[in-house]
C-alpha cells in the first residue's frame, strides 16, 4: 500500500499545518515554502484524484467548491486578486499525487511552481 500523501497526513492532523479554510470536502493550509506573499494551498480530502482533470470528470462539484474556496480565500487574503495553478503530472512539477491546487498573489512576475 501507498504511503499517504502529504495531504492525507494533514487532513489526519499527523503534521502541523496552518489551516486557513475547511468544510466538509475541502481543506486549505499555508504552503510550508511559499512562492509568493500569498501562498496558500487547497486540496480535497479525498485521495481519489491524482490531477485536476480526474477531479473534473469524476465530480465536477467538488472542483467547484475547491474553485469557490480559493476565491473566498483570495477576497480575505489577497483583495480577490489571484492566481490558481494546478501541477499536473510529473513533467508539470506535479510531487504529490493528490489534487491541490496553489492560491498565489503579490509579487508573481516570477514565480515558479516546480516541485509539488
Amino acid at each position: 500500500m501507498a504511503e499517504p500523501s502529504v495531504f492525507r497526513r494533514i487532513m489526519d492532523r499527523e503534521i502541523p499545518a496552518t489551516i486557513v479554510a475547511e468544510t466538509d470536502r475541502v481543506l486549505a493550509v499555508h504552503d510550508i515554502a511559499p512562492k509568493a506573499p500569498v501562498h496558500l494551498v487547497v486540496f480535497p480530502k479525498t485521495e481519489q484524484y491524482a490531477n485536476v482533470a480526474e477531479l473534473a470528470a469524476g465530480d465536477p462539484a467538488l472542483l467547484a467548491e475547491l474553485v469557490s474556496t480559493a476565491q473566498s480565500l483570495a477576497d480575505e487574503y489577497a483583495d480577490g486578486s489571484f492566481r490558481l495553478v494546478f501541477n499536473s503530472g510529473a513533467n508539470a512539477g506535479q510531487t504529490v499525487f493528490h489534487v491541490h491546487a496553489h492560491i498565489l498573489s503579490g509579487g508573481l512576475e516570477e514565480t515558479s511552481l516546480g516541485g509539488e
